[in-house]
């Protein structure tokens, strides 16, 4: 077990694990609202059990290097999260993602959170491509991507379809390279 500082505000990131799933669910329970605007993690996650497999999905995809989660604590709270939705060692690419509830917005910690993620991702495992994909209605998701230095890559039109109607999909990424130089730079 490890906790990681995100600065000296007391927010910790922590894996996230099945014997978790009470807190987890409890989490999503007061964030619901907020969380489901435009992921289906709140739909997903409805009750124990729901809470429990999930986790369990995504401890078999760390098991199998396929992807990670790790949850942000905020004054002991689990708040909110961020994960690699995908990892693909083999051919150097990933997906960060992330959540959090309403109360714990504007703080940084998703910016905060993802940095030490492609830290991981770029210099420990030599990814080459980081990818973000969000909502092109979800401005605060777009606006973390642009703080953490990605590019816009293009639109998908209509690509997901959430809650009955289908939404445009925005795809931003950042390279190693880039990343590194943007870093030293700061």
């Amino acid at each position: 077990m490890f906790a990681k500082a995100l600065g000296d505000d007391g927010a910790e990131l922590r894996p996230l694990e099945p014997w978790q799933a009470e807190e987890f669910l409890a989490h999503m329970d007061r964030g619901r609202d907020h969380i489901g605007r435009y992921i289906k993690l709140p739909d997903i996650v409805t009750d124990l059990d729901s809470a429990r497999s999930y986790l369990q999905s995504y401890a078999d995809k760390a098991a199998a290097d396929s992807g990670r989660l790790y949850g942000i604590w905020a004054d002991g709270t689990l708040v909110g999260g961020v994960l690699f939705r995908i990892f693909d060692a083999g051919q150097g690419n990933c997906e960060v993602g992330c959540w959090l509830e309403q109360g714990a917005v504007g703080r940084g910690l998703i910016t905060r959170a993802i940095r030490v993620l492609i830290d991981w991702a770029v210099d420990v495992r030599g990814m080459h491509r980081v990818e973000w994909v969000t909502s092109a209605a979800n401005t605060a998701s777009i606006n973390v991507a642009k703080r953490l230095g990605m590019v816009r890559d293009g639109v998908l039109r209509e690509s997901y379809p959430y809650r009955g109607v289908r939404h445009d999909s925005e795809i931003w990424s950042v390279l190693a390279d880039e990343w590194r130089t943007a870093r030293a730079q700061h």
